[in-house]
């Protein structure tokens, strides 16, 4: 059965101490990664994905496609409704991905909101992409940040996410990394 190891970037001495262990084949691997480049730049947040193995189990790979579409999805809801000249709360782009979580079946196990809003204070006072934890029916506007990061997180076996930017630039919304991650990482 796989498992979870969560490990970050800028983890406390305690919570680093928690998590030594070695990592076994059988292992899904969660990596968030946020900073800034500096005390004074927005941040950026980023959760990529992998598995310690050669290949990862059947049901590993149907979560991450599942948790990979609904991302795509809270994307694409945002992006649409910028191309069409429409307005978009924080809560519709998080109906969007939550949408095909359920249709995965698995929406008891997304336990979080799908974004939040990033700024100098990395969860920023923006908007966020909740329906979940609270109905965010603050607009995304040219100008803000945020995440695009649903999650399955199935208790005792693993979890899965995958986090994604925003920016609301000239040109309308873009997602950084540029290319999000398409595959998990194996190793």
């Amino acid at each position: 059965m796989a498992q979870s190891t969560t490990i970050s970037s800028l983890a406390t001495a305690q919570r680093a101490a928690a998590l030594a262990q070695d990592l076994k084949a059988t292992d899904v691997v969660l990596l968030d990664l946020w900073a800034g480049r500096s005390r004074t730049a927005v941040f950026a947040d980023q959760t990529w994905m992998g598995f310690a193995g050669a290949r990862p189990p059947a049901r590993v790979l149907e979560v991450w496609d599942v948790v990979r579409r609904a991302r795509d999805a809270g994307i694409a809801a945002v992006r649409d409704a910028a191309a069409a000249g429409r307005p978009i709360a924080g809560y519709e782009a998080d109906r969007a991905a939550r949408r095909v979580i359920e249709a995965g079946g698995y929406g008891q196990a997304f336990v979080h909101r799908t974004g939040h809003s990033i700024d100098r204070d990395l969860h920023g006072s923006g908007p966020h992409l909740d329906d979940y934890e609270t109905h965010d029916d603050r607009q995304l506007i040219p100008g803000v940040g945020f995440s695009v990061e649903p999650g399955i997180y199935l208790a005792g076996e693993f979890g899965v996410r995958s986090e994604v930017n925003m920016f609301w630039g000239e040109r309308g919304p873009e997602v950084t990394p540029r290319e999000p991650q398409r595959e998990m990482i194996v190793g």
